[in-house]
């Protein structure tokens, strides 16, 4: 553009400084940023947003925050995609004191918070088992005036899972008909979360199969958590089925859970079984590349009368 005499303007620099961010060239992107500056641009809440965006997705949350100082001293206005940018990385680094203080500041500032500010907060209560904070923005919500969606229910039925309130999540998934909300693949993961919780194997293989009648798709964490809760309670039969039917969607199991599952099958003496499995799963190409490894560790402290090498030779 500048070979041509043709001089780039603040919408230019935003896509450039955009750029770098999502490569990851940080630095790149602030100097852009300063060259904006020194061309007498102003920076737009577009500038500072991206650049903020920049900083946190490199988990330089005070960076970001100073960076949001300077655009207020400025006169630029933060606007809810500044809080919810800053928001969303404190949430994701475990620091929910310093999210909620910003969702506080917002209010001050008389930004309405958006349904992806509460969304983001609560998902952040639930991953750390506060399920009571989570109610309480979910509460918050309402009072708002904004209307939770699919991914709010969601965060807080997942909360509720995995501290094993089960009854109330339930509650949660029936107020899904009220509100004209459809259960998705999260939904159903949660609540199969909330039965592992509690160690109940067989109540998780049957949200498994709802959750298959109703089209969705579990993906490899939902099985995961399938064949793992199968595996505690020693139920190697749902544990197989559950792999059958993983591997029947073209989705590899992880080394650790098939060293366990293979070992498990071996102390019960079914150790054809496992061979059986091993072959399934090597002709889909879907054999862990360190399977080997992990399952020598694993049968080290258990039977060895099925060893890794005669697992690995039977494929």
């Amino acid at each position: 553009m500048c070979r041509c005499r043709i001089s780039p303007n603040v919408y230019t620099y935003n896509m450039v400084i955009g750029a770098f961010c999502r490569v990851g060239k940080l630095d790149m992107a602030v100097e852009v940023f300063k060259k904006m500056e020194l061309k007498g641009l102003a920076s737009t809440v577009v500038s500072y947003n991206t650049l903020i965006a920049g900083y946190c997705s490199k988990g330089l949350l005070s960076s970001g925050m100073k960076l949001k100082d300077v655009m207020e001293r400025k006169g630029v206005s933060p606007s809810a995609v500044t809080y919810n940018t800053l928001i969303n990385a404190f949430c994701k680094e475990g620091k929910l004191h310093e999210a909620n203080k910003l969702l506080s500041e917002m209010k001050r500032m008389q930004l309405v918070p958006t349904v992806v500010t509460y969304n983001t907060l609560i998902n952040g209560y639930s991953e750390s088992g506060n399920t009571e904070m989570g109610n309480r923005l979910f509460e918050d919500m309402a009072v708002t005036g904004i209307k939770a969606d699919i991914i709010t229910y969601n965060a807080v039925i997942k909360g509720l899972c995995k501290v094993g309130k089960t009854k109330k999540a339930a509650y949660m998934v029936k107020k899904l008909d009220s509100e004209k909300l459809i259960p998705n693949a999260s939904t159903f993961a949660a609540l199969i979360t909330g039965q592992s919780v509690r160690n109940n194997a067989g109540s998780c293989f049957s949200i498994y199969k709802m959750m298959v009648r109703s089209g969705c798709h579990p993906n490899e964490g939902t099985f995961k958590m399938l064949i793992s809760t199968f595996l505690k309670n020693e139920e190697y039969s749902g544990a197989v089925q559950v792999l059958r039917e993983m591997i029947g969607r073209a989705i590899a199991p992880d080394s650790e859970t098939l060293s366990y599952l293979c070992n498990g099958l071996c102390q019960s003496n079914r150790e054809e079984l496992a061979m059986d499995l091993c072959k399934e799963i090597g002709s889909q190409q879907l054999m862990p590349e360190d399977f080997g490894n992990q399952s020598s560790n694993i049968l080290s402290m258990g039977d060895t009368r099925l060893s890794p090498c005669s697992l690995r030779s039977s494929l």
